[in-house]
C-alpha cells in the first residue's frame, strides 16, 4: 500500500454502524427508545439527577491534583519539566484550563460514550497542546489494515458553519472510552439504559402536565340541582380560570346554590407520582454509579452513611475513571525508553476535611512515612529547620541498621 493510498476514500467498515450506536456518533445524536421517542445527551441532561451525576463525577475528576512522576531507580519523582506536566499546571490549549478540560473531557465520555482529544506537537515533535474535539463531529471508521482512524470536521464558527473535513490517525488523539460492547468505541450509559431514562423523562412530562392542568382547590363547596347548558359552559369556564395550574392551587372552590363544604386530600396518585419520580431518580443515579446522597437523594441518610458514601464514590466511581485517563495518557504520551506516569492524586478530595487530612498527615510523620517538612510541603508552607528528619518506626530502623 503507498503512502497515499492510506488517505484515499475506500469501502471501510464503520464501528458504528451497529443500530445501537446511532445514538452516540454523528450529527445528530438521536437515539430511538422502544416508546418510539427520540433522545439525545442534551434531552437527558434535561433531567436534573442526569446533569447531577454527570456533574459529580466529572467535577470530582477535575478537582484532583495531576503529577507527572519519572521512574528512577529506587522509586519516582515528580516530573515538573516533562511537556505535560506543563499543560497540566498552565492549561491543555489556549481556551481551557486543566480543570475545565477534565470536565469537558470526562462529561463527553459519560453522556457520548467517547471523549477524543487531539494531540498536537510543535516542530521538534514535542506535545505542544491539547485540543478538544466534540464527539458529533466525529466519524469514526476502520481501515481494511484494522487500523482506527478519525474523520473530523471541524466548526470553523461558534455559531455554526463547519469546515473541511481531516482524518486523524489513532496514534494523533487521545480517546476516553466508556464500557466498550468491541473494544473500539464506548457505548454511552444513556444508550444502555435508555429504558431507564425514557422512563424518567416520562415521569417528568407527566408530572409537568399534570400540574399544568391540573384543577388542585383545597375545598369544594358542592350543590344540589341541575344546571342548564349555559350554567354548565359557565361553571366549566370558571373551574378552568379559577383553579387551573399549580399558580392557582389551593383557593377554595365556591359554586352556585352551595351546600355542602369538602375538604381536598392529597390523592393515592398524587402520592403514587411522587414515588414514581423518586424511583427514576435512584435508577439514574444506580446507572452512573453514584451513591444517592452525593446527588440530592437524601432519603435513608444521615451524615455518617454519607460520608461512607463518598469514600465509596473516590473507590468505586471516581477510581475506574481516573485509572481510565491515566492509561490512555500514559499510553500515548508518555511512553518510551524512559518511562513515565501520570497520578490524579485522590488526596485531593480531602481538601474541604480539614480534620481527616490532619490526622493522615499525623499517622504519616508518627510512622516515620513522612518528614515534617514533607508535610507542610504538601499543605504549601515553607520548611523548618530540623524538620528533614523522619520520626517513629522508621527512624528506629534506621539506628538499629546503623
Amino acid at each position: 500500500m503507498s503512502f497515499f493510498s492510506l488517505f484515499q476514500r475506500k469501502p471501510e467498515t464503520r464501528a458504528a454502524e451497529d443500530p445501537s450506536w446511532d445514538g452516540v456518533r454523528g450529527l445528530s445524536g438521536l437515539n430511538t427508545t422502544p416508546g418510539g421517542a427520540l433522545m439525545n445527551p442534551r434531552q437527558a441532561e434535561a433531567l436534573s439527577i442526569v446533569s447531577a451525576c454527570v456533574d459529580r463525577i466529572a467535577d470530582g475528576v477535575s478537582s484532583l491534583p495531576v503529577y507527572v512522576y519519572r521512574e528512577q531507580d529506587g522509586g519516582r519523582d515528580v516530573d515538573s519539566r516533562h511537556p505535560l506536566a506543563g499543560l497540566v499546571a498552565h492549561g491543555p490549549n489556549s481556551r481551557q484550563s486543566w480543570p475545565d478540560f477534565a470536565t469537558w473531557w470526562t462529561r463527553q465520555a459519560l453522556l457520548w460514550g467517547n471523549g477524543l482529544v487531539e494531540i498536537v506537537t510543535d516542530g521538534a515533535g514535542r506535545l505542544a497542546e491539547l485540543r478538544p474535539i466534540p464527539w458529533w463531529l466525529v466519524s469514526p471508521q476502520i481501515l481494511p489494515s484494522g487500523r482506527m482512524i478519525y474523520d473530523v470536521t471541524d466548526v470553523v464558527s461558534i455559531y455554526g458553519g463547519t469546515g473541511k473535513q481531516r482524518r486523524l490517525l489513532d496514534t494523533e488523539v487521545l480517546h476516553l472510552k466508556d464500557t466498550s460492547d468491541d473494544g473500539l468505541l464506548g457505548r454511552a450509559r444513556l444508550a444502555r439504559a435508555h429504558g431507564a431514562l425514557l422512563n424518567a423523562l416520562l415521569v417528568q412530562e407527566f408530572s409537568s402536565a399534570y400540574m399544568q392542568n391540573r384543577a388542585v382547590p383545597s375545598i369544594v363547596v358542592t350543590t344540589e340541582g341541575n344546571y342548564s347548558e349555559e350554567q354548565y359552559k359557565r361553571m366549566r369556564e370558571q373551574l378552568h380560570s379559577g383553579y387551573g395550574g399549580p399558580s392557582k392551587a389551593g383557593r377554595i372552590m365556591l359554586l352556585d346554590r352551595s351546600k355542602e363544604v369538602k375538604v381536598i386530600s392529597p390523592t393515592a396518585e398524587d402520592i403514587e407520582l411522587l414515588d414514581s419520580r423518586k424511583f427514576a431518580a435512584e435508577e439514574i443515579a444506580r446507572l452512573f454509579q453514584v451513591p444517592p446522597p452525593l446527588v440530592g437523594i437524601w432519603d435513608n441518610s444521615s451524615f455518617t452513611n454519607s460520608e461512607t458514601a463518598g469514600r465509596w464514590f473516590a473507590q468505586h466511581t471516581l477510581g475506574p475513571w481516573l485509572r481510565r485517563i491515566e492509561a490512555e495518557i500514559e499510553r500515548k504520551l508518555l511512553s518510551g525508553p524512559s518511562q513515565r506516569q501520570i497520578e490524579f492524586d485522590l488526596s485531593g478530595l480531602l481538601r474541604g476535611d480539614p480534620e481527616t487530612r490532619w490526622k493522615s498527615h499525623q499517622i504519616a510523620v508518627t510512622c516515620g512515612i513522612l518528614t515534617p517538612n514533607e508535610v507542610r510541603e504538601v499543605e504549601g508552607w515553607k520548611p523548618r529547620p530540623g524538620g528533614d528528619e523522619l520520626h517513629g518506626s522508621s527512624k528506629q530502623e534506621e539506628t538499629t541498621n546503623a
